[in-house]
């Protein structure tokens, strides 16, 4: 767990409160929810339990408010890497000893102008610094300060259709010995919500390779699993029906909530 300092982040608010909830959870699911999300039966309550929640999520909090930022005072010591650490991935690792130089965020999908981003070119568009909290769903947290683009004024150059509903992150870190790597995704909403940023920066230094280099997206009202790292290629879908099992990202497959927000 990382260590850091007590601060008004840690304030049990109902946002917290939920969220806290969400963690502990998660983290009596980790070990077991593999086997019973391969069940016939246990996907479907999953599915129930998660649409109930995000109704009732919409009825009492504006989707559009924003996640508490702190000041430098209230940074950890040290952010600490979760999951993978370093892609196992030879194209991944071709393009970290060249520096990123040649690597390219690609967009598509559901959207009028597919495009490539250089590094250089997100770097140089309009950047959102905040100072915000992660909460894993294992039960730690920690305080970084992000610096990137926000993904709202991506989109508003690639111009997505009407029929795009979610924006898919597929990533470079395989997570199993068959092809699969890690995907997440949100829906059109937080995309454009200002929080939601493709960070390039941690604690104004580049992104390290253990944090997500060259690019992560920060999704700040949701949990930490929502937050994927590596990314090489945003798709813009209608559904999720042909994408991994269908459920929106690789943890959500082995069972976890799609809608991880406090």
């Amino acid at each position: 767990m990382s260590a850091h300092r007590e601060s008004p982040a840690d304030s049990e608010s109902p946002g917290r409160l939920r969220r806290n909830l969400l963690t502990a959870v998660g983290g009596l699911l980790l070990g077991g929810c593999d086997a019973l999300s391969r069940t016939d039966w246990f996907p479907g309550i999953l599915k129930a339990g998660e649409t109930l929640s995000r109704r009732v999520q919409h009825a009492v909090t504006a989707r559009k408010s924003m996640a508490e930022e702190f000041t430098e005072r209230d940074l950890s010591p040290t952010f600490r890497s979760n999951g993978t650490g370093n892609p196992n991935d030879a194209a991944y690792q071709a393009l970290a000893q060249a520096g990123f130089s040649n690597w390219q965020l690609q967009v598509d999908g559901l959207v009028e102008q597919p495009m490539g981003f250089s590094l250089e070119q997100l770097r140089a568009m309009r950047s959102r610094v905040q100072i915000t909290r992660h909460d894993c769903v294992e039960g730690w947290s920690a305080i970084g300060k992000w610096k990137g683009v926000p993904l709202a004024d991506v989109l508003t150059l690639v111009r997505p259709i009407a029929a795009a509903r979610f924006v898919v992150f597929h990533c470079a870190d395989p997570m199993d010995g068959h092809g699969t790597k890690y995907y997440e995704s949100i829906d059109m909403e937080d995309a454009y919500h200002p929080q939601t940023i493709l960070a390039y920066e941690l604690n104004d230094a580049t992104l390290p390779i253990a944090n997500g280099a060259p690019l992560r997206v920060r999704v700040e009202r949701q949990l930490g699993y929502k937050m994927a790292k590596y990314i090489m290629r945003l798709q813009l879908v209608d559904s999720f029906a042909a994408i991994g099992r269908g459920r929106g990202g690789y943890w959500e497959d082995q069972g976890y909530e799609w809608y991880a927000g406090i």
